[in-house]
């Protein structure tokens, strides 16, 4: 009976330390810096999608307090514990600090970019046709964003903001001209902003990628969210959460009656996979998804 009962404790026991290593690894995400900030939901949504399809070994959670995105960076890059994983646009200083999963995560959207305008102002940008006519009109864009070097290295005048909410705020009380603001972002913006408008007469361009960024010391979790986003490309779910996110907004920016202006970026560094173009968004998406 002894060696019975030392047997099923032996068995309890192992059951219990099984159970134990095969909880899954929490992954802390950044909450959005703001209550009514929507860019983070996106995020979270294809990070827990990339982490059930590489297996389950990582459960994605929110940090438990907002921030802005360069503190996000600063405690990922530190290692403190308090943040595992960050959505952000890519550099290439960014890709030297942290490691990159190199998958856009919004399949390079958050390069097309929409002018915010005043509403009393909102043909200010009618007559734009070429780089050097956005020259004539002051921007501004957060001072630790890649955006700023990119607008500026075309010649462009672009103030720069300590934080997000401070863009509209300048906007607003005629700072600056206009705000270039990503296609996915703009919507959400300018609701929370009536004194602004969309301006229906141009967008600009450039290739960028937003890519998932984990701490240095931690391949395993960058190979684990590359290995869940192969699979979501692999089987069609990436697309249909980027579309159930983003297609009405992608309908209503009427890409087809904007004129196009494209812009280089410096930033890009080698690796990124411009040559798969099943990762990028492009204008014939919208006629797929009509």
């Amino acid at each position: 009976m002894a060696i019975l009962r030392r047997l099923l404790c032996a068995c309890l026991l192992s059951a219990a330390v099984g159970a134990a290593m095969a909880e899954p690894i929490v992954v802390r995400y950044p909450r959005a810096e703001s209550i009514d900030d929507e860019r983070g939901e996106y995020g979270q949504a294809l990070l827990e999608l990339a982490l059930a399809k590489a297996g389950g070994h990582y459960r994605a959670e929110l940090s438990p307090t907002r921030m802005q995105q360069n503190r996000a960076l600063v405690e990922l890059q530190s290692g403190s514990g308090r943040i595992d994983i960050v959505g952000t646009m890519t550099s290439a200083e960014r890709e030297e600090a942290l490691l990159p999963v190199r998958i856009p995560m919004t399949r390079g959207l958050i390069g097309w970019r929409i002018g915010l305008v005043r509403a009393d102002h909102k043909d200010l940008l009618r007559d734009v046709r070429t780089v050097d006519d956005l020259k004539r009109y002051t921007s501004a864009q957060g001072h630790d964003w890649p955006d700023l070097q990119i607008l500026r290295h075309s010649g462009l005048k672009v103030h720069p903001v300590a934080v997000y909410s401070g863009l509209f705020g300048m906007l607003n009380a005629g700072r600056i001209d206009w705000a270039p603001r990503s296609a996915n972002e703009i919507w959400a913006e300018a609701a929370r902003h009536p004194e602004l408008a969309i301006d229906p007469h141009i967008v600009v361009h450039y290739p960028a990628a937003d890519y998932f960024f984990v701490n240095r010391n931690n391949p395993a979790l960058a190979e684990a969210v590359r290995t869940g986003l192969e699979a979501a490309l692999a089987d069609g779910s990436f697309e249909q959460l980027f579309y159930l996110h983003y297609g009405r907004l992608l309908r209503n920016a009427r890409f087809e009656h904007r004129l196009v202006i494209n812009l280089p970026n410096p930033l890009l560094t080698p690796q990124t996979p411009l040559n798969r173009k099943e990762l990028w968004f492009t204008l014939d998406d919208v006629k797929r998804y009509p």
